[in-house]
């Protein structure tokens, strides 16, 4: 799905996958974290205490621990995705979600273009919103190649432009994403991108927000963008919007 695509004249809406496509409350970021720390564990040997924290760091350093285990340790990124991201028992955690299928389906295609934008291989990213039901909802995939050298992810400007030829936007000024990342949504408004910062329902807000919108539920994106949805297809979610979300 990720093949470049010509220049399109409609804007593009990207959507990050892992805890925005679903919620955080289904663990999957909790089980990856454990899968993670017990890759550093046994290839690193080192103690669980040590893997989190050197696993935290390479974080915070590149967007993603498999970045610093190449960068730092010359593993192998796609035998790393058996063990961790494609270890990860999905299929008994994520459903097909209609509500979230509603939605995407109606937004009206003839006026923005929906494309997936994730820091995850392709096989996790493909699996996820199969396992959604949304995988046929979206015209094409941006993801982090594992195969590639260097790695190449958010936040990072480079996956950004990216996503941008890869999805065939025109300008970034074209360009809206909803992503749970507060450090991703900061460097897609820097880039002029129209950002929507997607919050779980009991967390607080950022004191200084990440873009423009903050939502804690994706049917919030209607009326935000009413623009890009079908008329008559259904009432948003207006008393859940966060008092202070579009600046």
């Amino acid at each position: 799905m990720s093949d470049p695509k010509a220049p399109s004249p409609r804007p593009v809406f990207f959507f990050d996958i892992d805890n925005c496509l679903y919620s955080r409350s289904t663990r999957v970021q909790d089980l990856m974290q454990e899968l993670i720390d017990d890759y550093f564990v046994r290839h690193l040997e080192l103690s669980p205490d040590d893997a989190r924290l050197l696993h935290a760091q390479y974080y915070k350093d590149y967007g993603l621990a498999i970045s610093g285990l190449v960068k730092h340790h010359k593993i192998d990124p796609i035998a790393y995705n058996c063990e961790v991201d494609d270890a990860l028992p999905l299929d008994d955690i994520i459903k097909p979600d209609a509500r979230l299928r509603q939605l995407l389906a109606d937004m009206d295609k003839t006026k923005v273009k929906l494309w997936l934008f994730t820091n995850a291989h392709i096989t996790h990213a493909k699996r996820v919103v199969r396992l959604l039901g949304v995988d046929d909802m979206f015209e094409g995939l941006t993801y982090c190649d594992y195969e590639q050298t260097p790695l190449v992810a958010k936040p990072h400007a480079k996956m950004f432009d990216k996503a941008e030829f890869e999805a065939g936007a025109t300008s970034s000024e074209h360009c809206y994403f909803v992503d749970d990342s507060l450090l991703n949504c900061g460097h897609a408004n820097a880039r002029g991108w129209k950002v929507v910062h997607k919050i779980e329902k009991d967390d607080p807000a950022p004191v200084t927000p990440a873009g423009q919108y903050q939502v804690r539920d994706l049917e919030e994106l209607r009326d935000i963008f009413p623009q890009f949805f079908l008329k008559n297809t259904g009432a948003g979610t207006k008393a859940s919007r966060e008092p202070s979300s579009q600046l």
